[in-house]
């Protein structure tokens, strides 16, 4: 980095400085001072730590300027205030830190009544957070004193900003007891009922979604600072309120009693996902909220009372989902309304809607939980067949389609490695939910049909469904499933109860059609010896010229 090693001239701040008048924003104004700033040029840093001066770049970074101003006060003195003092420069975060006036008024940019200036927001929440992380004790007790923090962050929750503020305070605090304790503060501030509270019908989408996106990422950072830190003296209490039976329905409440919103519903049931999803390391989530401190991402083996813990959490959810599965199966049926869509193939009337396959995504998650009860109660309601009407229904919706066929391909694929029967001695577990599928929806005959009426629609001259490439997979994993352990005894059981017409309109179509594009759709192994380089082809075709001896001595 250029200022690392200080090879840099004399710049045009240490003249206006030597001048003895010269005012903050004629420095806001050139050029190069954030340059300066980082490279911690002493006579700028002693000149931007003086209290008047440390008020007024905390004032540019938090009250908004007149509407009648110019675009520079407007926009680059704010910019720039918040670059200086989000700089990471020790003698600025401890002025700023340290300074308990400063702090309030930089606080009392939350206080401010009415939406958040969103581009202020962003700064505010920028300085909070070199400070949550530089400043840690102090920031931490000064908002604990705050009667009003929650509140105010909760008021504030639909501005991304303020969203990203609280994730910086869960996950920018190092020491464990210390966050320990941030954990513990939040807790008894019902923040987790709270933020669920944002999730309801008499709130705005924007606070729906940051709401919802707060939880998913306090769960999977508890989870895996669960997993991280095994010999916690004390559980995490904000993720062990998040997984109580209770906190899941009111969640649902919030999401089905009343009326019908899909915002609600969605970011409802991306809380429930997060719940139910395996824990993994955190390269694999993506990260949370893009903030990762100095907190290590690599997951050991997970700890045996981890995994215990874990499917207790999931117990407790599925057991509050399956209360609420009829009306769950109801939004299947009857979403919220929606207008006719136009698309490039035709009209939707009605089009499938976030809701649905969300809903959808919701029960395939939870079938691969292979949980009994809920299995039973999704047999008995028929979700199942409704999931595959709307998948044949929805012709050229790939969303729908792959989270129908991983729910299926889950079903019948083996729970166990990938061997064959004869490898196990013990006998095929009964599948309530493989009986269903082969009886109850006819899933062989619908593939069969599917296929059928795709290949006379392109006879005909029509487009290929748009559904084939997954009906292709489900039919391989049905196929395979009749071959390996646990379920072939199973699956192939079922098949011959089918009519005889059936049976073999199955094996000549496993044999047939599908085989065939399995084939087309494997791609062959480059061969070797076949392998040649372009340098070859260039000197064969230049054989056809002859070039002056000259002109061959000269390369």
């Amino acid at each position: 980095m250029f200022w690392k090693f200080d090879l840099h001239t004399t710049s045009h701040i240490d003249t206006l400085l030597e001048r003895g008048n010269v005012t903050l924003f004629e420095l806001l104004d050139e050029e190069d001072v954030l340059q300066e700033c980082k490279v911690v040029n002493r006579k700028l840093v002693d000149f931007l730590v003086q209290p008047e001066h440390m008020e007024a770049l905390v004032t540019c970074v938090t009250e908004e300027p007149p509407g009648d101003v110019g675009e520079r006060v407007r926009y680059k003195y704010p910019s720039v205030s918040c670059e200086i003092l989000t700089s990471d420069v020790t003698q600025i975060n401890d002025a700023l830190g340290e300074d308990e006036s400063l702090l309030r008024r930089l606080y009392g940019f939350l206080q401010t009544g009415g939406i958040l200036n969103p581009l202020l927001a962003s700064f505010f929440s920028k300085v909070m957070g070199i400070l949550i992380n530089r400043k840690t004790d102090q920031i931490v007790a000064f908002l604990r004193k705050k009667d009003d923090f929650v509140n105010l962050l909760l008021h504030h929750i639909g501005t991304s900003a303020i969203m990203d503020l609280l994730l910086r305070l869960l996950t920018c605090v190092e020491q464990s007891q210390l966050r320990q304790d941030v954990f513990n503060w939040l807790n008894e501030e019902k923040i987790v009922q709270r933020l669920i509270g944002m999730i309801h019908p008499s709130k705005d989408d924007n606070q729906h979604s940051n709401a919802s996106q707060s939880l998913c990422d306090i769960i999977r950072l508890s989870r895996e600072q669960m997993i991280q830190i095994q010999d916690s003296p004390e559980p995490d209490q904000l993720l062990a309120t998040l997984e109580k039976q209770e906190t899941i329905e009111q969640l649902l409440s919030n999401m089905l009693d009343g009326e019908q919103n899909e915002s609600v519903i969605v970011n409802g049931i991306q809380v429930l996902l997060t719940l139910l999803e395996p824990r993994r390391p955190r390269s694999e989530l993506g990260g949370i909220g893009g903030f990762y401190c100095n907190m290590e991402g690599q997951m050991e083996m997970t700890a045996p009372n981890c995994e215990v813990a874990s499917s207790q959490a999931s117990l407790g959810t599925l057991h509050a989902i399956k209360q609420r599965l009829r009306e769950l199966h109801r939004l299947l049926l009857d979403p919220p309304k929606k207008e006719a869509m136009q698309t490039t193939w035709g009209v939707l009337d009605p089009p499938l809607g976030n809701t649905r396959l969300h809903v959808v995504k919701l029960l395939a998650s939870s079938l691969g939980t292979n949980n009994t009860a809920l299995q039973d109660e999704i047999i008995e309601l028929g979700v199942l067949d409704t999931m595959l009407d709307l998948y044949f229904k929805y012709t050229y919706n790939n969303f729908l389609h792959a989270q129908i066929e991983a729910c299926l391909s889950n079903i019948f694929s083996p729970l166990v490695g990938d061997e064959t029967i004869e490898n196990h001695s013990e006998p095929h577990p009964e599948s309530p939910v493989i009986q269903h599928l082969l009886q109850k929806c006819r899933l062989i005959q619908r593939i069969l049909s599917a296929w059928e009426e795709n290949e006379q629609s392109q006879l005909d001259g029509g487009r290929r469904k748009g559904y084939m490439g997954h009906l292709t997979r489900i039919a391989n994993a049905l196929s395979q499933g009749s071959e390996k352990w646990p379920h072939s005894n199973l699956i192939k059981q079922l098949i011959k109860e089918m009519p005889e017409e059936d049976q073999e309109q199955w094996e000549k179509f496993v044999s047939g059609p599908l085989s065939e594009t399995n084939k087309k759709n494997t791609v062959d192994l480059v061969n070797m010896h076949n392998l040649h380089s372009s340098s070859d082809d260039d000197e064969n075709d230049l054989k056809e010229f002859s070039f002056p001896q000259e002109a061959v001595l000269q390369q």
